[in-house]
């Protein structure tokens, strides 16, 4: 057993490379109407990199446009700035890990499963009329605490690996075992190291325990999300287990063996052609 202290988690994560300036501000503004919208487009455009990325996403089936899109000023006017900081922030987070050296650790599986939960977050969203950007972001974000274990105690994650693997476990009670902590925990100090919105901490940090957190509509759908990814083997990891679904967050969402499988379709549908974007 490796006991991996609380103190020591923050302290890693600290020395992670912090999020761009931008992006900060971005994530600034979730909880404030008044932004000035054109000095942070101009910015944005400042980084190519980003700004590639972000309009190929803005461009992509998953926003239908019929026309394309050639700037991140045209992507807020037609889009709404909310979505196009969602657009940035995936991008910002989907690149701000260095792939580590471990044997057993699949990081391409690892994003392929994460983005499928976002956007099947997405779709759950719009048939709760829940906010669909916030959706997108915390299911994105609702593993990121694997990346912290996975990166910054390698040897002690090859341990939880193995185990998974050898006891056929789900990997939250084999980290729970090797490390006496788990990828939930540890994504909440992320999310409040980077400042994202209390909801979206929750989030990430109770997707699997949500009956005993008592939490809201965001927890419920992200936790609806990572189970119905897992069920369609989006990841293409074979040694993943689909968890135990939460009857009192299917009830909440409201869900019907119907509405479940158009949201099935929909995630399908979009997942690829982000996964293509965004890891490849």
């Amino acid at each position: 057993m490796n006991n991996i202290l609380d103190a020591d988690i923050i302290k890693k994560i600290h020395e992670l490379p912090a999020l761009s300036a931008v992006v900060t501000e971005l994530l600034s503004s979730i909880d404030h109407e008044e932004i000035d919208v054109d000095s942070i487009a101009t910015k944005i455009s400042h980084d190519q990199a980003l700004t590639a990325k972000t309009l190929r996403l803005a461009n992509s089936s998953f926003y239908g446009m019929q026309h394309k899109i050639n700037s991140i000023q045209e992507a807020i006017a037609i889009l709404g700035f909310r979505s196009v900081r969602t657009l940035i922030t995936t991008t910002a987070i989907t690149g701000s890990f260095a792939r580590g050296h471990t044997s057993r650790f699949n990081f391409q599986s690892f994003w392929r499963h994460s983005i499928a939960t976002a956007v099947c977050a997405k779709q759950l969203a719009s048939h709760v009329k829940a906010n669909q950007d916030y959706a997108f972001t915390a299911g994105l974000l609702h593993d990121i605490g694997k990346l912290v274990l996975v990166t910054r105690y390698t040897e002690q994650y090859e341990q939880v690996m193995l185990q998974r693997a050898e006891q056929d476990s789900y990997i939250l009670d084999a980290e729970r075992a090797i490390l006496t902590t788990d990828h939930a925990a540890v994504g909440k100090v992320l999310t409040a190291y980077w400042k994202f919105p209390e909801d979206m901490q929750n989030a990430v940090a109770h997707h699997h325990d949500i009956d005993q957190a008592n939490e809201g509509m965001l927890t419920a759908i992200v936790h609806i999300a990572d189970i119905l990814t897992h069920a369609l083997d989006l990841s293409e990891d074979e040694e993943a287990l689909v968890p135990v679904i939460s009857c009192s967050a299917w009830d909440k969402l409201r869900l019907t063996q119907e509405i479940s499988a158009k949201v099935f379709r929909e995630t399908e549908k979009q997942f690829e052609e982000i996964c293509q974007i965004l890891i490849n």
